[in-house]
């Protein structure tokens, strides 16, 4: 991630916070219709689910420019993801339904280089979940 992306990245999360709620709907609706196989990894009530959701990508971006003191929480969520029954490939789906959601939030101002700043932080942050659960299942 360059700091032009990161920028772009935190920047554009400002103006998805405030639908907080609305976004959180987008995202789970949107998952769940791409991927209705990991509908019974969630609780019935999703409202805590959004919560946390929204509260965990705010963390995530407002730490972008400081890496290391986020990557421990990263790295924890990611190890945490085994007792839920992830699978690597389940990150695919949860990207998609990410960059629809900024899409639909964020409307014209979603441009592919916006796009590509969040897909970049995205891979990024998911790839150390991914290792960290990989990890965890190993131990």
């Amino acid at each position: 991630m360059t700091p032009e992306q990161i920028d772009m990245v935190q920047a554009s999360f400002k103006k998805v916070a405030p639908i907080a709620d609305t976004a959180a709907d987008i995202f789970y609706d949107r998952l769940f219709e791409i991927a209705p196989e990991v509908r019974s990894l969630f609780p019935e009530d999703m409202t805590d689910q959004k919560k946390k959701l929204m509260q965990m990508i705010g963390i995530a971006v407002n730490g972008l420019t400081r890496l290391d003191d986020i990557l421990p929480a990263v790295q924890d969520l990611g190890a945490r993801h085994v007792g839920y029954d992830v699978k690597p490939e389940h990150y695919d789906v949860v990207g998609a339904a990410l960059l629809f959601t900024l899409g639909k939030g964020l409307g014209d101002e979603f441009t592919p280089e916006l796009e590509a700043a969040w897909t970049e932080t995205y891979t990024t942050l998911a790839g150390v979940m991914i290792k960290a659960q990989e990890d965890a299942s190993a131990a």
